[in-house]
C-alpha cells in the first residue's frame, strides 16, 4: 500500500508541474525578443488551456502507462512514457486549434514554450522524487518484504536482480521451496519452508509480497499455493501468466526485464488512497483538537476511579501482519489480562474474540466511555502515525489472529481503522462469520465515498450505542 501512496504522490505533483508551467511560460516568452513575439493576453484567460490540458494529461497517462510500476521502472523509459504522453496532449491541442479553433488567442510560441517548460518540470520532478525515493529505501524506509517460491535458476535470477538493486527497498524473506530437493539449490538459513508450508510461513512472517519463480512446466503444481496468498491477503507476483486470479487487481510490470504480473485484492487505486491518507491526517487532527476537553475530563476521571495507567497500549496486528501497539482509554482495571482467562469460560462471542455484556472487570468509568466510544477516541494518535485509518477493519489481537481460517486473514490486507462496516452493524450483535464478511465485502468494494458513508453512518451507531458492550 505504501508504494501506491508514493505513485498518487508522484501523479499530483505531476498535475502541480502542468499547472506551474503556465505561469512560468507566461514570464519566459516575455522575455523573446519584441520581433518575434506578438501581445500576450492576460495570464487568467489561459483556464481554458490549463483546463484541456489537464484533461487530456490525464488520458494520456493512463494510454501510455506512465504511473505503472514506479518503484522498479528505470528513468529513461519512464521519462520516455512521460515524453509520449507530453506529445500527444500537444498535438491534440494542434488539432483542436487547427480544426475547432479552439485558443485562437494563444500565442504559438508560448504554446511551444509551455510545453518544454513542462517537460522540463516534470523530468526534474521525477528525477529528484527518484532520487529521494532511493535514498530513503536505501535507509529502509518505504520497504516491502518478498519470499520466492522455488530455487532454480530462475529463482536466484529475481534475487539477484532484486539485490543489484537495493534502491527499489524490497527485502528477501527466503526461498519457499518446491520439495525437498530444492533445499540443495538454496542455503539452508534463507529457506522458509515448502511451498506445502506457505500458509504457516505467511502466519509466522511479514511477507507483502510473494513471487513465483518456477519453471513453466511446474506452475500447475503451485496453483494451490497462489490461490493461498489470494486468500490471505499477500501480494502475488508470477513469472509467467496463467491462473484465475479470483477477483485480483493485476498489472503488468518488470524487474529490470524480467516480466511480471502482479495481483492482489486489496485497493489499488493509488490516487484514491493518497487522499485517503489525506483524509486520515486532517480528520484525525481536527478530530484531537475538538475533542480535547472530552480527552482531558475522560482521563481525569479514570484516573479519580480507580489506580494504574490512563491509557490501555495493546498489541495489535495491523497492515499484513505488522504488529503494533494500539491505544485506548483504559476502561478495565490493571488485573483485566490476568483474570482473562479464568472468564473464557463465559464469552457470549463466536469465533476467536472475547465478549462478555457484563464484564466485572470494567469499571463504573469504562463503562460509560465504552457505550460512547469515547475509549476509542485516542487511536486517532495511531492514525497520524500511519498504522490505522480512520475507516478499516478494526484491528485484532495476535492471539485472534492465530486462530483465523485462511480466508478470515484476507482482512490484514488492508490498514485497520477507528470505525468499519461492523461498527455500524450492531458491533457485539454481529456473529464473528458475519463480521469477518462485512471487512472482506468492505476490501473488495472499498472506494474513498464509501469511507465517507460509513464515517456518517457511524455517528448515530455511537449516539444509540448499539451493540455497544
Amino acid at each position: 500500500m505504501k508504494n501506491r501512496v508514493v505513485e498518487g504522490t508522484v501523479r499530483l505533483l505531476d498535475i502541480l508541474c502542468i499547472v506551474a508551467a503556465v505561469p512560468a511560460a507566461y514570464q519566459l516568452r516575455d522575455l523573446w525578443p519584441v520581433h518575434t513575439r506578438g501581445p500576450l493576453v492576460p495570464l487568467p484567460e489561459y483556464g481554458p488551456f490549463l483546463a484541456l490540458t489537464l484533461l487530456l494529461w490525464i488520458a494520456a497517462t493512463w494510454f501510455f502507462r506512465v504511473y505503472e510500476s514506479f518503484r522498479t521502472r528505470s528513468v529513461w523509459p519512464e521519462l520516455g512514457r512521460i515524453s509520449k504522453a507530453l506529445v500527444a496532449v500537444a498535438l491534440f491541442h494542434v488539432a483542436a486549434i487547427f480544426f475547432l479553433r479552439l485558443h485562437e488567442d494563444v500565442s504559438r510560441l508560448y504554446f511551444a514554450t509551455y510545453f518544454a517548460l513542462a517537460f522540463s518540470f516534470l523530468a526534474a520532478n521525477r528525477l529528484v522524487l527518484r532520487n529521494v525515493a532511493h535514498s530513503a529505501r536505501r535507509s529502509g524506509f518505504n520497504t516491502r518484504v518478498f519470499a520466492v517460491v522455488g530455487s532454480g535458476d530462475l529463482a536466484h535470477d529475481v534475487v539477484n536482480t532484486i539485490a543489484d538493486h537495493p534502491e527499489w527497498g524490497l527485502e528477501f524473506a527466503g526461498h519457499i521451496i518446491l520439495d525437498e530437493d530444492g533445499r540443495a539449490s538454496a542455503p539452508s538459513e534463507l529457506v522458509l519452508g515448502s511451498v506445502s508450508q506457505l500458509g504457516q510461513i505467511l502466519d509466522d512472517n511479514v511477507i507483502d509480497e510473494v513471487i513465483f519463480a518456477v519453471p513453466r512446466e511446474q506452475l500447475s503444481s503451485v496453483e494451490g499455493a497462489f490461490r493461498l496468498c489470494q486468500e490471505q491477503g499477500a501480494g502475488a507476483r508470477v513469472c509467467l501468466d496463467l491462473f484465475d486470479v479470483g477477483g485480483a487487481h493485476v498489472a503488468l510490470g518488470e524487474l529490470d526485464g524480467l516480466p511480471m504480473l502482479s495481483f492482489n485484492r486489496a485497493p489499488t487505486d493509488e490516487v484514491a488512497l493518497l487522499f485517503k491518507r489525506a483524509f486520515d491526517v486532517v480528520s484525525s487532527a481536527v478530530a484531537i483538537l475538538a475533542f480535547s476537553p472530552v480527552l482531558l475530563a475522560t482521563a481525569v476521571a479514570i484516573k479519580l476511579e480507580s489506580p494504574g495507567p490512563i491509557f490501555f497500549r495493546q498489541v495489535r496486528v495491523g497492515w499484513n501482519g505488522r504488529p503494533f501497539k494500539m491505544y485506548k482509554f483504559r476502561s478495565m482495571r490493571v488485573d483485566a489480562e490476568a483474570r482473562l482467562e479464568s472468564l473464557r469460560a463465559q464469552n457470549e462471542a463466536s469465533g476467536p474474540v472475547f465478549k462478555m455484556k457484563h464484564d466485572p472487570r470494567v469499571t463504573r468509568v469504562g463503562r460509560f466511555i465504552r457505550r460512547a466510544s469515547i475509549d476509542e477516541l485516542p487511536q486517532f494518535l495511531n492514525v497520524l502515525a500511519g498504522e490505522m485509518s480512520v475507516v478499516g477493519p478494526r484491528p485484532p489481537v495476535p492471539a485472534e489472529v492465530r486462530q483465523y481460517q485462511r480466508w478470515q486473514r484476507r482482512r490484514l490486507s488492508v490498514k485497520p481503522g477507528i470505525t468499519c462496516t461492523w461498527q455500524v452493524s450492531g458491533r457485539s450483535n454481529v456473529s464473528f462469520d458475519e463480521w469477518m464478511e462485512l471487512d472482506l465485502e468492505y476490501i473488495d468494494n472499498w472506494s474513498l465515498w464509501r469511507d465517507v458513508q460509513i464515517c456518517f453512518q457511524t455517528i448515530p451507531a455511537v449516539l444509540t450505542s448499539r451493540g455497544a458492550h
